[in-house]
């Protein structure tokens, strides 16, 4: 994990290292595993931050899980915009499946508020949240995630697929904005 990365105008320091977040994946599998075994299930995975955790909890699942993309956005730089945009929808069927919504990074609620709006009325028979980070003080929404990788501060982070203006989502660690 190197020292201290630089994107455009900030720095950022480690935080969460590759291992310590690939053992928190293969236990998060586990408990998915162990809920929704012998059902059917379908991830639907929140892009474009939500691609590196989706990808590796999908290797870990030793079950059958379809799995789905929805693309929306609320993120300008380093703050949420407070509104979400939806720029891909959901097409397949899924009446009568068990949803997990997957996410890189909860934090407001509003991304995923707005992906629950969207599935509901497809009559789904049930849904839940698993993110790999949750930044429960920021949280104001009405449906916390059920599963999380890590509770983490109120602090941006960056890595394993989130961003800053679109740059950083390729390293295997997270970093955290140096104060």
């Amino acid at each position: 994990m190197k020292k201290e990365i630089h994107l455009f105008d900030k720095s950022f320091v480690p935080y969460l290292d590759e291992q310590l977040i690939a053992n928190r994946i293969k236990e998060l599998a586990a408990e998915l595993k162990a809920q929704y075994e012998n059902k059917n299930l379908l991830f639907l995975s929140v892009l474009n931050g939500s691609f590196m955790f989706t990808s590796d909890l999908m290797k870990c699942m030793d079950m059958d899980v379809e799995v789905s993309f929805v693309k929306l956005s609320s993120y300008e730089g380093t703050t949420s915009s407070g509104q979400v945009h939806e720029l891909i929808g959901l097409n397949e069927e899924i009446k009568g499946k068990h949803i997990v919504v997957l996410e890189d990074i909860v934090d407001t609620g509003l991304t995923v508020e707005m992906v629950i709006r969207m599935i509901r009325p497809k009559l789904p028979e049930s849904i839940e949240v698993c993110t790999l980070l949750y930044k429960e003080a920021a949280y104001t929404g009405e449906t916390p995630p059920k599963y999380f990788g890590f509770k983490i501060p109120n602090k941006f982070v960056v890595g394993f697929g989130l961003d800053y203006n679109e740059l950083g989502r390729n390293f295997s660690e997270i970093y955290q904005l140096k104060e």
